[in-house]
């Protein structure tokens, strides 16, 4: 099994896919292991030169700053810490954000800024390597001074507090400890707040909906395609003058994209069709585009983000510096994540309106898409949902980021509310997904009512792995589980064409 190791290259989103496809183990770098052990022994040894308050190392936090923590205390301010922070509630955390929330986290404390103990991040890297997953719940973090209450939750396990996932089962951590034989960690000074601190929950839940959002722009394009031909409708929109003189990278790709899909078509040659389509078909190129230029920004913040440090205070063992500053305020994810909400609902939005004009009755086309309809409904109620869930996006987009709310009496004045944004996106993301189930139901059901004619290689393959799951639609029948099935094959079958 190849292992990737921490602080040798820039972590990049593909390398984080390559990671996870791979089930690579991690491990620390040497030269991250020596970064951290040099911080940490600074720390150590101005701790035992002065006095003074140096903020969450010596003294309470946030509004407690001016507490002052006796030295024979500071052990016990950092156990105190995670079990007071740890005030999460709502849905647990999918587990493999959580596993990406470890191994972002590892990631910024291996730049030797944080005066962890290089044990401590050790037993992180043997959390991700045994596939220990921390319960960690969705709600409770502003998204500022940190994920503070999600990351309490994912660093309890260190000392033994709070419950784990460990093959397939939730334990309290003290069962797991006396399954493995491992001792609970006693925190240093400072270490508590370097896990605390930081955006390793939002980053986390970023980086998962950017994968997830590669996948459906790729799938997304595949759909459309097959859309366009069982709409009848024409290839030159498609074609790439129009698209070299406004020449935005997204618009291009997927202008090509749609063309090589639809390359071999009987259907797209086809004499006598209408002067010009629908916007939904003949504008995706300049839709599908934008979402794809938006993402390749978000990626890049994002990039940015998971190769920072992001705790409380920073600490520069060269310069003799602890500096107390915001590197923990989420704003870039809060932004870019309600921007990734918008990117996202847009090709939700334009799918659902393809449905909808495919099951009209319209281009030769039977009403709601099924024999003697009437008797039969067909895919009538399909769109009705499509149409719910693209509602229930433009909702979710209302952006977190502009809210703020005070905490901590008032020291925390302003707050990005970009943990909220995280979780809203995944659920945008997966709306999405349905949303194009719905269409590729509706678009390969109109495809076959065309016949003879077939589509292009390319589609008719589409269809052909499709029908293995979900066949043609004869007469009424019980359209919840064909949904379920198309998104269960939209969710695990990538497709080749590149749409970056």
């Amino acid at each position: 099994m190849t292992v990737y190791e921490i602080g040798v290259d820039r972590l990049t989103i593909s390398a984080i896919q390559e990671i996870i496809q791979s089930s690579q183990n991690i491990a620390l770098s040497a030269i991250a292991e020596e970064k951290i052990a040099k911080c940490r022994a600074y720390l150590d040894d101005k701790m035992s030169k002065t006095e003074d308050p140096i903020y969450g190392i010596n003294t309470g936090f946030g509004y407690l700053q001016h507490v002052k923590i006796a030295a024979d205390q500071l052990t016990q301010l950092q156990h105190n810490l995670l079990l007071s922070h740890a005030c999460g509630t709502g849905q647990e955390v999918p587990k493999p954000i959580v596993k990406l929330m470890l191994l972002l986290k590892i990631q910024s404390l291996s730049y030797g800024h944080s005066a962890i103990a290089l044990t401590t991040v050790q037993r992180l890297v043997d959390f991700y390597n045994h596939n220990i997953l921390p319960v960690v719940y969705t709600q409770g973090s502003l998204g500022a001074s940190g994920d503070l209450a999600p990351l309490a939750h994912l660093a309890l396990p260190l000392i033994g507090e709070g419950e784990v996932w460990y093959k397939d089962q939730k334990i309290c951590t003290a069962e797991l400890y006396q399954q493995l034989g491992w001792q609970a960690l006693t925190l240093q000074s400072k270490e508590g707040l370097a896990l605390i601190n930081g955006t390793q929950f939002m980053s986390a839940y970023g980086v998962y909906c950017l994968l997830k959002a590669q996948h459906l722009l790729a799938w997304a394009d595949g759909i459309a395609a097959t859309a366009i031909d069982a709409f009848d409708c024409r290839i030159d929109p498609f074609l790439p003058q129009s698209h070299i003189i406004r020449p935005h990278k997204g618009q291009l790709q997927t202008a090509e994209n749609i063309k090589n899909w639809l390359e071999g078509s009987e259907l797209i040659v086809q004499a006598g069709k209408q002067t010009q389509d629908p916007y939904s078909f003949r504008c995706v190129p300049q839709v599908h585009g934008a979402s794809k230029d938006s993402v390749l920004y978000i990626q890049s913040v994002f990039e940015t983000e998971i190769n920072s440090v992001t705790d409380n205070p920073n600490v520069f063992p060269e310069e003799d510096l602890i500096i107390s500053a915001g590197n923990f305020h989420g704003q870039p994810l809060a932004l870019t994540l309600d921007f990734l909400c918008m990117a996202l609902a847009e090709i939700g939005s334009i799918s659902e309106r393809r449905t909808f004009q495919l099951i009209s009755g319209t281009r030769g086309l039977p009403p709601f898409l099924v024999k003697n309809a009437g008797l039969n409904s067909g895919l009538m109620i399909t769109q009705y949902t499509a149409a719910s869930i693209a509602s229930e996006n433009k909702q979710l987009c209302t952006p977190a980021s502009i809210d703020s709310i005070v905490s901590s009496n008032g020291q925390e004045d302003h707050v990005s509310m970009g943990a909220n944004a995280a979780t809203k996106c995944l659920r945008v993301a997966e709306n999405v997904e349905r949303i194009l189930a719905i269409e590729l139901i509706t678009a390969t059901q109109a495809l076959e009512l065309r016949r003879p004619l077939k589509s292009s290689p390319k589609i008719e393959k589409l269809l052909s792995d499709f029908r293995a799951v979900v066949s043609f639609n004869e007469a009424d029948r019980l359209l919840a589980k064909d949904i379920n099935a198309a998104v269960r094959f939209i969710h695990l079958r990538g497709l080749t064409n590149d749409c970056f």
